[in-house]
């Protein structure tokens, strides 16, 4: 029986991969965008990409979409706002009041405001003092 002769096998060429080349987006520059509060649009124009360019690397680098990401990373930058809000506070008037009624409920009155809060207090105590004087008779 004759021996076949084979051709050495070439090994299969890589095929080029098409369309533009991945885009390269620097992680701590994006989680730095984050917590300045950039908006999607302005993510866009510092990497000069497009939107879903950066929905696309959001899902591979993070496994989530761009909202989802962002709503998480640009709570670090509410931190770092709400801390430099309260040094503020120490010295500034305007921003104690400001936080105090955010957080603590606080109302500004006016003039009128109390006048009329005290006028009702007045009638109230001069209603009440009827109704023990009637009480007693």
């Amino acid at each position: 029986m004759a021996e076949k002769k084979t051709k050495p096998r070439a090994k299969p060429k890589a095929k080029p991969k098409g369309g533009r080349p991945t885009a390269e987006i620097d992680q701590k520059q994006f989680e730095n965008l984050c917590k300045l509060q950039c908006t999607e649009v302005e993510f866009c124009a510092w990497f000069e990409i497009n939107s879903d360019t950066l929905n696309s690397w959001c899902k591979r680098t993070y496994g989530k979409c761009f909202s989802e990401v962002f709503s998480e990373k640009r709570g670090l930058g509410k931190i770092s706002l709400r801390r430099t809000q309260f040094q503020l506070a120490e010295k500034s008037p305007a921003m104690a009041i400001f936080l105090g009624k955010q957080y603590l409920d606080q109302t500004e009155e006016s003039a009128a405001e109390i006048e009329a809060r005290e006028h009702a207090l007045d009638w109230q105590k001069a209603i009440i003092e009827i109704a023990n004087k009637r009480a007693k008779e």
